[in-house]
């Protein structure tokens, strides 16, 4: 599935929350239907960013491990 990001965010080599911190920011400023792309080197990111989507009802269309080592996570605002 190919999506068009409209923000990406590279919040790798921050510790929890930041990371999460910089996504809700970042979903704040999107439109219903737009997609953020966040990058994080956090291992916890993976629990953090599906309890985000569920307490905001955004939807984590994917998480998927990085080569580096990092996370990727797609979320549409919804």
């Amino acid at each position: 599935m190919t999506v068009m990001i409209s923000q990406s965010i590279d919040a790798r080599g921050l510790n929890c929350p930041i990371p999460v911190m910089k996504a809700k920011k970042g979903i704040k400023g999107l439109q219903t239907g737009q997609i953020l792309e966040i990058l994080s080197s956090d291992p916890g990111s993976a629990r953090d960013f599906d309890a985000l989507c569920r307490s905001t009802g955004d939807k984590l269309l994917s998480s998927d491990n990085q080569d580096d080592g990092s996370y990727r996570f797609v979320i549409e605002k919804t």
